[in-house]
């Protein structure tokens, strides 16, 4: 089961009256302060849960604080991210930009751990002292509950396995993301992977998205001997009139500008992903 059929089969199970009949007051998600508060639930929970005591540190009832690895959080968050008052969550998420949310959970992903083993603390009630810890189970553990959050927002992002925070794909266009290209051939998968991040990260402008589509523009280029065995002529001219001629590749007086920019290249990105996709599928094995 993929991440977000588990999701969404998890949280938004049941459509509730409000929403069957268009009368929710929040039909395409929840406001930012909203979905922050939402966030804070499950930070607070993975909390008390020992998620974040290996970074952290924790309160014994005998020693007092015990520092984790962040001995100084707010230095370590300044060094990371180079802001200030973004720590602790609960005294100045109430002032986070989307931006300043956004790296609050990328420098938790990077800090989260799942306890293992520990030591319970009886005396006054002191509690469990966790001892070990899994980085990549308390990622993977920290990425299924921001995502159950994303879920909610009315902007689509989404926290990958690497903890960078992506815009989510056009729907129905999810396996064409997740897809490895079967090439190898690091002049097509490191631009792919590249042009795709840069296509999807967070903050990305019209530009990065321009140059992501020039990006997969040049690895079809590349590809032009193995186009040229598959497609007719006119079909390949049409296939590079798109970028050469739509302000994407080339600049002068008889490009076509005078359009939709947004829409337009989201539509050229997966247009050439899934060209190149094809291509390469049709024309090469794994051992090329």
């Amino acid at each position: 089961m993929g991440l977000d059929v588990y999701l969404s089969s998890t949280y938004m199970a049941h459509v509730y009256f409000s929403q069957r009949n268009a009368l929710n007051p929040h039909p395409d998600g929840l406001p930012l302060h909203d979905v922050i508060g939402l966030f804070l639930g499950e930070f607070e929970e993975m909390a008390n849960q020992g998620f974040f005591t290996e970074a952290l540190g924790y309160h014994c009832v005998d020693a007092g604080f015990v520092p984790g690895s962040l001995a100084d959080i707010d230095r370590a968050i300044l060094l990371a991210v180079r802001k200030k008052d973004l720590w602790p969550p609960h005294v100045f998420s109430h002032s986070y930009s989307e931006d300043d949310f956004f790296d609050v959970v990328e420098f938790l992903f990077q800090h989260v751990s799942k306890p293992v083993h520990g030591t319970l603390h009886k005396y006054d009630n002191c509690g469990m002292h966790r001892e070990t810890f899994n980085t990549r189970q308390g990622q993977d553990h920290f990425r299924k509950k921001i995502n159950a959050v994303f879920i909610h927002y009315e902007r689509r992002f989404e926290l990958s396995s690497s903890g960078e925070i992506l815009r989510k794909p056009e729907a129905g266009f999810e396996k064409l993301i997740e897809a490895d290209v079967p090439v190898r051939d690091d002049m097509v998968t490191q631009r792919v992977i590249a042009a795709t991040l840069r296509f999807r990260r967070h903050g990305s402008t019209l530009d990065d998205r321009r140059q992501a589509v020039r990006d997969l523009a040049d690895v079809l280029e590349y590809l032009k001997p193995k186009i040229k065995a598959n497609l007719t002529s006119a079909d390949e001219k049409d296939l590079f009139n798109i970028a050469n001629n739509f302000g994407i590749r080339h600049h002068n007086d008889k490009q076509k500008t005078a359009y939709d920019a947004g829409l337009w290249l989201s539509w050229m990105f997966y247009f050439y992903l899934a060209t190149i996709h094809v291509v390469v599928r049709k024309t090469a094995s794994v051992g090329d």
